[in-house]
């Protein structure tokens, strides 16, 4: 879950790689720089208060989309152990500056959710947060019944997001609104 303006969650530690404290990553994050680049980041264990830690170094595994890295302060295997199911964050205020048409996952919530009805746009919901753990999900909020729901953030189901309108467009197969 994103906190907007806080913390946004980049990667998952899946486990140690070697016997000198490396950790192997999975990114959530289209910015590989997050993973490469030294620099503070900050360890989040389930929801307890992230606390920041210096990555030394780190590359991609290749043809993975996973990334070995190096903590300053990390340099046994048994400590590398310990940050196995930690969360890497950063801070929301230090997001990468896009190209034109392009958004951060944030920009999302409190969008208008509509669908398209007999040609018509229908207002049906609003994003009110994003599960990004594990895959990009969209948490909406239905105006019928103010019931949560959850929409894959894919091409095929929201083929349209306009942030500077304030709305996104999904297109649901048969029944997703009504699980």
């Amino acid at each position: 879950m994103i906190i907007k303006n806080e913390w946004l969650v980049v990667g998952l530690i899946t486990s140690c790689h070697g016997i000198n404290g490396q950790l192997k990553v999975k990114s959530l994050s289209d910015f590989e720089e997050r993973f490469l680049e030294p620099g503070i980041r900050w360890l989040q264990k389930e929801n307890e208060h992230p606390s920041e830690i210096e990555l030394t170094s780190g590359f991609k595994q290749p043809g993975k989309e996973t990334f070995i890295i190096k903590l300053q302060g990390i340099n046994t295997r048994n400590h590398a152990e310990q940050l196995k199911e930690f969360k890497i964050l950063v801070k929301t205020n230090n997001l990468p500056k896009l190209k034109k048409d392009e958004f951060h996952l944030l920009e999302l919530i409190n969008l208008q959710v509509k669908t398209l009805e007999n040609d018509e746009l229908k207002i049906i919901g609003k994003v009110i947060n994003l599960e990004n753990e594990k895959n990009n999900l969209l948490v909406i909020k239905l105006l019928k019944n103010q019931k949560k729901v959850l929409i894959p953030f894919v091409k095929e189901i929201v083929p349209l997001v306009d942030i500077k309108n304030n709305f996104l467009i999904i297109n649901p197969p048969k029944g997703l609104l009504e699980l």
